[in-house]
């Protein structure tokens, strides 16, 4: 398992020392010795972050609004259609889930000419609501709370009702604290998505200003074809808020993802 961990992390290793490399070293290492630097610099993230007239932290910007907004969304979509689902009973209730299920089969770019058109239609082109709302809600999302609801025992719910509460209340009050592990894996995974999203943002916007992470370090990666190093400090600057995330929700990340896994 060690050997294989070395194996999985050796790019980000790498990626992680070519970072911290002074302008003097070699890109490529020619001897094991090579593959760390000999003089740790943040020359590279100084000039990736001050260069360009600030363009890097206007992609961080710009990446920030989508993932809040995007974050928002998905969790309030994802676990106000989960609750039905999971609690009321309702004619085709079961259909509705395998047809949503079925959907995943779907590719994403199987979908992106119809939300194009989508998009255009609404007049959103070129604005952040274009990149943020074809991802406001996954299937993933809405199964994951419908998983995380089915484990929460009846009688909880029965005696919020007999106290009078209605089904929003039993929601908001009972179903979204008892889920709150859940949600916090819900909440990591959409974070990645929208952090990492690429092919999307590139179709749909136009605006420089606008461009989210991943697509402005690949316009920086053309602007810096040949300066590997700046490359990599940009890489890496874009991965610390998602470790940054997982450590701090760690703990509800895999309460979240084994939920609904042993039915009592």
């Amino acid at each position: 398992m060690l050997l294989l961990g070395l194996f999985l992390t050796g790019p980000f290793l790498w990626l992680l020392s070519t970072s911290f490399k002074s302008s003097g070293e070699a890109f490529q290492p020619k001897s094991f010795g090579d593959f760390f630097p000999k003089q740790i610099s943040l020359e590279n993230f100084r000039n990736v972050w001050f260069q360009l007239e600030g363009k890097l932290p206007m992609f961080f910007l710009s990446t920030i609004i989508i993932v809040s907004i995007g974050i928002f969304l998905e969790l309030f979509i994802a676990s106000l259609a989960a609750y039905p689902l999971a609690r009321l009973e309702f004619p085709g209730k079961n259909l509705i889930m395998f047809l949503l299920l079925s959907t995943m089969m779907l590719p994403n770019q199987a979908n992106m000419i119809v939300n194009f058109i989508t998009i255009r239609k609404l007049g959103l082109f070129d604005t952040y609501l274009a990149v943020i709302l074809p991802s406001a809600v996954s299937v993933f999302g809405i199964f994951l709370m419908r998983q995380a609801y089915l484990v929460i025992p009846r009688e909880i719910e029965d005696a919020a009702r007999i106290d009078g509460c209605g089904e929003l209340q039993i929601w908001y009050k009972i179903m979204l604290p008892l889920t709150r592990p859940a949600m916090a894996s819900l909440a990591i995974f959409s974070f990645v998505g929208f952090w990492n999203s690429f092919m999307w943002p590139l179709v749909i916007l136009k605006t420089e200003s606008r461009y989210p992470l991943a697509v402005g370090l690949s316009y920086l990666a053309n602007m810096f074809a040949s300066n590997y190093k700046l490359i990599a400090a940009g890489s890496v600057l874009s991965m610390i808020p998602i470790l940054i995330i997982f450590m701090i929700l760690q703990k509800q990340f895999i309460a979240g993802i084994t939920a609904g896994a042993v039915k009592n």
